[in-house]
Formats: C-alpha cells, sequence, structure tokens
C-alpha cells in the first residue's frame, strides 16, 4: 500500500511539474520583437562613446538604450537610425524609411534640436543671464505653437509605416540640480534651462499620448544624478575639448537612466 501511493504520488508531483514547465516555458522563448529605434543624439549615445563605426558622424553607441535593450533583451531583430543633430523633419526624412509592417516595437527621442537645445546652451554658456533666460523663453514660444505640430507629423509617419508597431517616446533628463552650490551659469539661468526642458517633455507627453503612443519619462532617474548634484553626473558638463558631448548623457546615464526607463516602457 505504501509502494503504491509512494508511486502515485511520484507520478502526480512529475505530472504536475511537467505542466508546470509547459506553462512556463512561452516566457523563455526567444523575444521576437523586431525593433528600430530612431531619433537624435540622446538616443544614437552620443556622450556615451563606443560609436560603431557605420554610423559615422551619426555617432551611434553601443552603449546607447537602444543598444542596451537590443543586447539584454535580445529582439528578433534590432537596427538603430538614431542619429546626432536630428530634428523631427530629418527623422520623417531619413529615418522612417528603416520602419515596416513587420516592425513590431519603437522608440523615439527628437525634439530637442528643433527648438534649438544646443544653441540655447551656446548661449548661456557665452553670454550672460539676460541673454540666456531670452533665448530659453524665444525657445519656449516656439516650443509651445510648432512641437506638437512638429511631433505629430512623426507620429503619424511612423503610424504609417509601422502599423503593427508598439511605440515608445522618450523624453529628456533635466540638466540641473537646483539650490546646491555650482560654479557656472548662474541660478537664474539654470532654473530658466530646467523650465524649458521641463516644457519640451510636457509637450512631447502630451503629444505622445494624442498618438496613443507610450510615453517613457527620464526626468526622475536622473535626479540626484544631474550637473550641480552631489551624486555621480550622468551628464556632461560643458567640455571644451569636445563640445559635441557636453549636455549629453554619459554612460552611466544611458545604462542607469535611460535603459531602465525605457526597458519597463517597452516591457
Amino acid at each position: 500500500m505504501r509502494r503504491t501511493r509512494f508511486l502515485t504520488l511520484a507520478l502526480s508531483l512529475a505530472t504536475a511539474l511537467g505542466a508546470s514547465l509547459s506553462m512556463t516555458a512561452p516566457a523563455q522563448a526567444a523575444p521576437t520583437d523586431r525593433y528600430v529605434a530612431l531619433g537624435d543624439s540622446y538616443a544614437s549615445g552620443v556622450g556615451a562613446g563606443n560609436y560603431t563605426s557605420e554610423s559615422g558622424s551619426c555617432q551611434r553607441s553601443t552603449s546607447a538604450y537602444p543598444a542596451l535593450y537590443a543586447a539584454n533583451v535580445k529582439p528578433a531583430s534590432y537596427r538603430s537610425v538614431a542619429c546626432s543633430g536630428a530634428t523631427t523633419t530629418s527623422v520623417i526624412n531619413t529615418q522612417l524609411s528603416a520602419l515596416s509592417s513587420t516592425t513590431s516595437l519603437v522608440s523615439v527621442t527628437v525634439g530637442g534640436n528643433d527648438v534649438g537645445f544646443a544653441n540655447i546652451m551656446t548661449t548661456c554658456v557665452l553670454k550672460g543671464t539676460t541673454e540666456c533666460v531670452a533665448a530659453v523663453q524665444a525657445a519656449e514660444d516656439k516650443a509651445r505653437a510648432q512641437l506638437p505640430g512638429l511631433l505629430s507629423n512623426v507620429y503619424n509617419g511612423i503610424k504609417t509605416r509601422a502599423p503593427n508597431a508598439r511605440v515608445v517616446v522618450v523624453g529628456y533628463p533635466v540638466f540641473y540640480q537646483l539650490g546646491t552650490v555650482c560654479v557656472g551659469l548662474s541660478a537664474t539661468s539654470r532654473a530658466k534651462i530646467n523650465e524649458g526642458i521641463n516644457l519640451v517633455d510636457d509637450i512631447t507627453r502630451s503629444a505622445a499620448t494624442a498618438a496613443g503612443f507610450t510615453f517613457a519619462d527620464v526626468r526622475s532617474a536622473f535626479v540626484g544624478h544631474q550637473l550641480c548634484s552631489y551624486g555621480e553626473k550622468w551628464l556632461h558638463a560643458l567640455n571644451y575639448l569636445n563640445l559635441g558631448v557636453s549636455y549629453h548623457p554619459t554612460a552611466a546615464g544611458q545604462s542607469g537612466g535611460y535603459y531602465p526607463v525605457f526597458r519597463n516602457a517597452a516591457d
């Protein structure tokens, strides 16, 4: 009797284990996503180093958040066409062709160059507070008037070319931690720059939501790692020897800030 009960129990356990394994197996299967990354220097990974030779002046980094996602999640296919200096117009004209009806995941970071991020920071660094505040204000006025339509054009283009894709729109980090002792720009300039970035992110979030896309907000992830913070900096300060990386995420900013926020939104 005991032997019979033991065999019955063992058989039941084996059956249950087999059922359990068959139920969990699909979760361990290779991902089937066909992933395409679009956008500007924050998506290509300027400032993170390790640029691929094929990307040339676009400076696509293997440490950028799209590449990190591809390396860790291992989608069925991955292609990044993100490029330093990209605007909404150049994304439409030169990047959307990478999409197709089989594309199932798209990421895009764009909009900063349309309102002149680089020119604003040049003005703020080289000139005084008055000129800096005026430059940011002009960019904010332009953002309110034009950015929603420009982003909508990009998003509609993505929908047309990749109608079956999940689309994650990834924003920008705020540059400065305020209220700390910090050399360089005045506190007024830093606060105004932050205000401008927050406006661009908020407009982008509204446009993404209106398009039915997911907005991945990286701002909170960078808190404590911004310029003028006391933690490890995840953004390059002004770099006179390599101006192009200034105010862009470091490799740690891509891996610690951008990547986990994007992955959470994409999964």
